[in-house]
């Protein structure tokens, strides 16, 4: 299963696409919170311990026999088990809950189950909707083109991970801090820290150049193990190490050039607001013309 965060009036729900199946599956406790608009997760978590046991007392099946899946959980981010459900247990967990945002929310259900189908049958309305987010984030057009260069170089490296055999998971993150240590000389968890990020996307809040020298880094990586044919997960590591170092070369000539670096401690948000800012004082430069 892929997990993926879904956005409802801008509140994330964790959820989970089975390729098999073809079916959504979303965090209960998330959903719940959003409806009763709980202040806290553990209000939610709390909410929905109460009401699943109602629903189970009323001898509902359909709802309590809920999977359960690790998520990350946005107390701590670490990854633990969660009620989960699919879309017709979630319709009828929703008609439990006392809330006016019950009908609203059934109709985005409805909207994300149909968006996915259609992004199965054409995936360039996937790149789209995610153009259509970054923009309303604020983004500029230039960086959302790389943006989603850069997601589909990160899909090439994570399918040529998966031909030689790499886990998905602890053994995806000790690969990719290698390729971010290479070039960048730091580790996702210190890069991200240096931005003061917590649980927010990292390339989500680079700038235009590191994005790109990410992306060198990775296609690095996957260019060489496509050649090499890494046997063991050690194998594949080193050549993480190999493909960073490349984008770590050419990051060090870069700065030599310019005289300045390429890191640059700037978030999402930082960055936004200098764009904005260039945008808006060309705009007054012309009224003033």
């Amino acid at each position: 299963m892929n997990d993926n965060i879904q956005l409802y009036e801008n509140q994330p729900i964790r959820s989970a696409w089975d390729e098999e199946k073809e079916e959504w599956y979303f965090s209960v406790v998330d959903v719940v919170g959003i409806l009763t608009e709980q202040e806290t997760y553990d209000g939610a978590k709390n909410y929905w311990k109460v009401l699943k046991h109602r629903i189970k007392a009323e001898g509902n099946q359909l709802v309590t026999n809920c999977n359960q899946l690790k998520m990350k959980s946005p107390k701590d981010g670490k990854k633990y088990l969660t009620d989960v459900a699919d879309t017709e247990q979630l319709l009828r967990i929703i008609q439990s809950v006392p809330s006016p945002k019950a009908e609203p929310f059934k109709m985005w259900l409805a909207e994300v189950g149909r968006e996915r189908i259609e992004e199965t049958i054409d995936p360039e309305l996937a790149i789209d909707r995610a153009l259509d987010t970054y923009l309303k984030k604020g983004y500029s057009e230039d960086w959302i083109h790389q943006r989603i260069l850069s997601i589909r170089v990160r899909n090439e490296l994570t399918a040529e991970w998966q031909s030689r055999g790499v886990e998905k998971g602890k053994e995806y993150a000790i690969l990719t801090d290698e390729i971010t240590r290479a070039w960048s000389g730091m580790t996702t968890r210190q890069y991200k820290k240096l931005k003061g990020l917590k649980k927010e996307n990292l390339r989500d809040n680079m700038s235009t150049t590191e994005i790109i020298l990410n992306m060198l880094a990775e296609t690095a990586t996957k260019d060489i193990s496509a050649q090499t044919k890494p046997e063991t997960f050690e194998e594949s590591r080193a050549v993480a190490k190999r493909g960073g170092k490349i984008a770590g070369n050419a990051r060090r000539e870069l700065e030599e050039e310019t005289g300045t670096s390429v890191i640059t401690e700037k978030n999402a948000a930082e960055l936004n607001a200098v764009v904005t800012g260039m945008i808006e004082a060309v705009v007054n430069d012309k009224k003033e013309d």
